[in-house]
């Protein structure tokens, strides 16, 4: 860790790449740990049936602060239904 460099705080809707190489969207951020969404593919109508609620399956990798450092923020979306990964500034 650089002494100089602050640390980075994930935000929800950012686009991270970790250093283990897995890249996605911030999905979920608590002060414990944040998930990282890395594919989302839709559910086959008996499944939409069974649980309605959501649409598609997600795969969610956790990532705990100690864990942060190893986080680069590509770029951040307006909204969770936004693909498009726009610029940090």
């Amino acid at each position: 860790l650089h002494w100089n460099v602050p640390m980075y705080k994930p935000s929800l809707n950012d686009y991270v790449q970790w250093t283990n190489g897995v890249q996605g969207w911030v999905y979920f951020v608590d002060k414990d740990y944040i998930t990282i969404e890395t594919n989302v593919f839709p559910k086959d109508e008996q499944n939409i049936q069974a649980c309605s609620l959501h649409r598609n399956y997600r795969v969610l990798v956790l990532c705990y602060p100690e864990q942060w450092e190893q986080l680069e923020c590509i770029g951040y979306r307006t909204d969770k239904y936004s693909e498009e990964i726009l610029s940090v500034k």
